[in-house]
């Protein structure tokens, strides 16, 4: 018996010696590498000198403590945060592995996808969130009022140009306005010709005036064929434009006259002149170009993604670099039916009253057309959104500002105004989304589910 004491006593002794070299040992190694391992390597040299001690069996339940358990896969998320899961891997749309789920993990990171809360949440803390000066608006209903702005140029109605052309070969006798660029009066003399033709014209006119008054006591038959004459003498004067004063005082005197004048057919200024004194024309030649610019034409170029939003009979103010502290109203009444291929720009016209002749053609002008819808549409602020190219996503607040969760969600957009966008699908009246810091949010998340990626994958 006493033999049986001995070897006890001496397996304590043993066991307490490898307890205290092992605590020593750990003492000595977080002195030298650090507090936290020191005390972990102690923990393990004590238990090994306990094992040891111990017997077999305290020798084998170390090793099993160390083996980690299989973790249970839930699910693979998408990688960009997307509200998107897969219970097979797969890749997205730009080739990125989806990012394995397992049992355990943080939800609001990974996303549940049984219960409901949102795959694809993001957590972030408050201090986080006042570092990043992340704020939020909720979405509302608002009348989307946009100003559609364009470059235009100041150019003459075409529908009050005229062009003076002879019908018949002459000279010019005589020249009454004689200068590009001046005002003249509807029916103003422009200039005198004299035409061979036109003299025998009238000659045979008077002709056949005082054969019809020599007939008189003729039969019907000689009247007839005289009246046709004269008749057709009269046709022909009407059609070089002779006035039917002149032709009135032919048919009292009898004698022609050597020269026709031409007159303006409006009143405005002399666009265009190409006449000259004693010069010889042609039938057709145009010898002037007469512009009525009581009222103006505002020829602008507008961006081919705002052409959609343009309807005729908008309204619209012009402004005039001549004219700054000055706004004209116009209204838009044609929108061209072609596209300029090399500016990607559709040229619009708008009518412009032009009282006094301020606004002369070749000015430039800048164009403000009001547009936008008639009706409240729910919007987001322009900030808010995060357009990729390929889908615009929304970062839309979950719960309390102060949980700082936040939902990537996808939406389908409509109109547009300077500040504001349409949401057509995707987001409820009300809901809160991030109109500040979003894009700090989403490169945050990609870097952390580009780590998560690399990390599966080994």
């Amino acid at each position: 018996m006493n033999k049986n004491i001995s070897v006890v006593l001496g397996a304590l002794l043993v066991a307490g010696v490898a307890g205290f070299a092992g605590n020593w040992w750990g003492a000595h190694h977080a002195a030298t590498n650090g507090v936290g391992s020191g005390a972990q390597s102690a923990s393990a040299a004590g238990a090994q000198g306990a094992a040891t001690a111990s017997g077999t069996g305290a020798a084998s339940a170390a090793p099993s403590a160390s083996v980690p358990k299989e973790r249970k896969l839930r699910f693979y998320r998408n990688p960009m945060g997307l509200a998107d899961t897969s219970p097979t891997p797969k890749k997205d749309s730009m080739g990125m592995d989806y990012i394995a789920v397992y049992q355990g993990e943080d939800d609001d990171a990974a996303g549940d996808a049984t219960s409901g809360a949102g795959a694809g949440a993001l957590k972030i803390s408050s201090e986080k969130i006042q570092k990043l000066g992340v704020r939020t608006e909720a979405a509302a209903l608002r009348v989307l009022d946009k100003t559609v702005r364009a470059a235009g140029r100041i150019e003459p109605d075409e529908r009050r140009s005229f062009t003076v052309t002879p019908k018949f070969e002459g000279y010019v006798e005589k020249l009454y306005v004689n200068a590009t660029g001046q005002a003249v009066a509807k029916g103003q003399v422009l200039f005198e010709a004299y035409s061979p033709e036109l003299v025998a014209a009238q000659r045979e006119y008077a002709i056949a005036i005082q054969g019809v008054q020599a007939l008189g006591q003729a039969g019907p038959e000689a009247q007839k064929s005289m009246q046709q004459l004269a008749d057709a003498s009269l046709a022909r004067l009407r059609n070089w434009d002779v006035s039917d004063e002149q032709l009135k005082a032919l048919a009292a005197s009898g004698a022609p006259k050597r020269t026709l004048s031409f007159r303006s057919p409006v009143a405005g200024i002399v666009a265009e002149k190409k006449v000259l004194q004693g010069m010889r024309f042609m039938p057709g030649d145009a010898l002037y170009q007469v512009s009525d610019l009581s009222s103006v034409w505002v020829m602008a170029d507008v961006a081919e993604q705002d052409i959609a939003s343009l309807k005729v009979g908008a309204r619209a103010t012009v402004k005039i670099n001549a004219y700054p502290d000055k706004s004209f109203q116009a209204a838009l009444t044609t929108i061209y039916p072609t596209l300029n291929a090399e500016t990607r720009s559709v040229p619009v016209r708008l009518e412009l009253a032009n009282p006094g002749g301020r606004l002369k053609p070749g000015m430039f002008a800048e164009v403000q057309l009001a547009v936008g819808t008639q009706h409240k549409v729910l919007t987001v602020p322009l900030s808010a959104v995060i357009d990729s190219g390929a889908r615009q996503v929304l970062l839309v607040q979950k719960g309390e500002a102060k949980d700082g969760r936040f939902e990537p969600r996808e939406v389908r957009l409509g109109a547009r105004s300077d500040n504001y966008l349409e949401v057509l699908q995707g987001l409820r009246e009300g809901e809160q989304v991030v109109v500040a810091a979003n894009f700090l949010i989403d490169a945050e998340s990609n870097l952390k589910a580009a780590i998560a990626g690399f990390g599966a994958g080994k």
